[in-house]
């Protein structure tokens, strides 16, 4: 290994060692573990009657144990869309400020590494515990659909599961993102953390309330013609897109639904003719291709801001 690389992996891992024995991390892990098996047991107590309703899907059992849901709990896909943002603030919240308050930053700093290897060996630690927890919740889940159902996963039917649980990391990682612009940013980790959660409570919940109203303003008339009405829709849609939470939802409604061929609204002509099928993995990829551009631009855009935030950071030891 090259030695200027060495202090760099030094530094991560201590971080891994640090956030897997931290108490916020580990609870909040075992918190998303326990939903996540409830989930599960919803998803296998109901997936029987799922195939009977009939649908495209249908081929797709272990897809289903993703997305199975009676209505009592959440899927595992709506629960890790919820809690996950949660776990990448609580990763990213204090990585920096903590250390600046201790006075470890200043002395990190004064060693002969790169500035930016402590930013790096940050993030990436921390998503290694959440790529680490992710994986092994999604393998789990597959182990025990393996051990009720008792047919393996197709070969498109994994590549969907390792294609959503990669798609979730992107998504938590841009929640660890704007934690740590926030961890850099201010001096407590009180505010870090109060901020992280103000922006995820904002799109979770009050961002649909704002379009709600908006979408009652501009709603066009009963006498409106359908052409209109498509316009309108589609305005709305792509205002509800502005939310990271809705691009991941319609992205993983793409991946473990084959048989969604459409995210938006369609008229009469488009709709002639179709054959209701379920679509190959490629075909899904690309109905979902400008959302997960998105979702990887945000992400990438806020780990540029945390990352020009701390270079230009102004350090001062004790």
């Amino acid at each position: 290994m090259n030695n200027i690389s060495k202090p760099f992996w030094v530094i991560v891992r201590k971080e891994i060692s640090d956030y897997m024995g931290s108490w916020k991390a580990v609870i909040l892990i075992i918190l998303i573990a326990l939903t996540c098996m409830g989930s599960l047991y919803t998803a296998l107590s109901n997936i029987g009657e799922a195939v009977k309703q009939g649908s495209t899907d249908d081929n797709f059992l272990f897809l289903k144990l993703f997305t199975a849901s009676d209505g009592a709990l959440p899927s595992f896909a709506v629960f890790i869309g919820f809690l996950g943002p949660l776990l990448g603030i609580a990763l990213g919240f204090d990585a920096i400020n903590t250390e600046q308050n201790k006075g470890t930053l200043s002395r990190l700093l004064s060693q002969p590494i790169y500035r930016d290897y402590i930013l790096n060996a940050k993030w990436i630690a921390a998503l290694f515990v959440i790529g680490i927890m992710l994986f092994a919740l999604g393998f789990l889940v597959m182990g025990f659909g393996l051990i009720f159902i008792g047919i393996p996963p197709t070969a498109e039917e994994f590549c969907r599961i390792v294609l959503f649980l990669l798609l979730s990391m992107v998504y938590i990682a841009l929640w660890l993102n704007l934690a740590l612009f926030f961890s850099i940013k201010s001096k407590q980790p009180a505010t870090s953390a109060l901020s992280g959660i103000a922006v995820w409570l904002f799109f979770s919940l009050f961002y649909n309330i704002i379009m709600n109203v908006v979408g009652k303003a501009l709603s066009p008339s009963p006498m409106a013609m359908p052409d209109q009405v498509v316009r309108y829709q589609k305005f709305m849609l792509n205002l509800l897109r502005f939310s990271p939470g809705e691009l991941f939802q319609e992205i993983t409604m793409t991946m473990l639904m084959p048989s969604v061929r459409s995210l938006g609204p369609l008229t009469f002509e488009q709709m002639d003719g179709a054959i209701p099928s379920p679509l190959s993995l490629g075909q899904s990829l690309l109905v979902v291709w400008p959302q997960l551009t998105g979702l990887i631009s945000i992400t990438l855009l806020f780990f540029m801001l945390a990352y020009i935030s701390f270079m230009r950071k102004e350090v001062r030891s004790r």
